[in-house]
């Protein structure tokens, strides 16, 4: 009788466990690391007022963080909401470079996410796209000249695109490391006149993007 109870203990704490592992279905996620970017060009050149020349504004390499929050749909594929951050600096380019002053980068994105192998696996592949927008903060900035100058802020349609790895030393707690491209059309360029026999001619542009290549490290809860 002793052990007909003790197997259907067991055998109820094998199913609750399975039960509550196939409803665990909600992660979050926190990142942070380094994100390698770049900017625009222009076909003009500016002078500045210390005599430099210049025709480039980027971001400056810098340090960034990330949250997500996602829900599995199916045991592979998740929808996730990230937000990310890169605590940048503005940069003038050309003869030489010049900061101009604190740049914080925002993106919001929606996300697939496909993670490879079983729900319960110790290391999961994943790979993910998205959609959503990349926000360039304004900047108040002092000329060389003293006076003060102002950059208005804009947010940008971007799209984002990466690959990382989950590792899983516990059953609802782990390691996220991941590698994302984040590019966002700024403007285009006139490259010239294309002529077709049946379209005629039109102008062909030269598109630019502000890229963000982020390399990340961080923590991921399951449940």
């Amino acid at each position: 009788m002793i052990g007909r109870m003790t197997a259907l203990a067991a055998l109820g704490a094998l199913i609750s466990t399975s039960a509550f592992a196939q409803d665990a279905r909600v992660e979050v996620s926190g990142n942070a690391g380094w994100t390698f970017s770049d900017g625009v060009s222009s076909e003009s050149t500016v002078v500045g007022g210390d005599g430099g020349l210049y025709n480039r504004v980027d971001p400056k390499d810098s340090f960034s963080w990330n949250v997500t929050l996602g829900y599995f749909f199916t045991d592979n594929w998740e929808v996730e909401f990230l937000y990310g951050q890169q605590q940048s600096k503005l940069e003038f380019g050309g003869s030489r470079t010049t900061e101009a002053g604190d740049f914080s980068i925002k993106n919001y994105h929606g996300v697939f996410s496909y993670n490879f192998g079983e729900m319960d696996a110790k290391a999961r592949p994943f790979v993910f796209l998205g959609a959503g927008a990349t926000d360039y903060p304004g900047l108040s900035f002092t000329r060389l000249n003293g006076q003060q100058g102002e950059i208005g802020g804009n947010a940008k349609f971007s799209g984002t695109f990466g690959a990382g790895l989950k590792l899983y030393p516990g059953r609802h707690a782990g390691v996220r490391l991941q590698a994302r491209w984040t590019p966002t059309y700024i403007k285009s360029d006139s490259e010239g006149y294309w002529c077709d026999p049946y379209w005629g001619c039109y102008t062909v542009g030269n598109a630019q993007y502000s890229n963000q290549f982020e390399l990340t490290g961080g923590i991921t809860l399951h449940f």
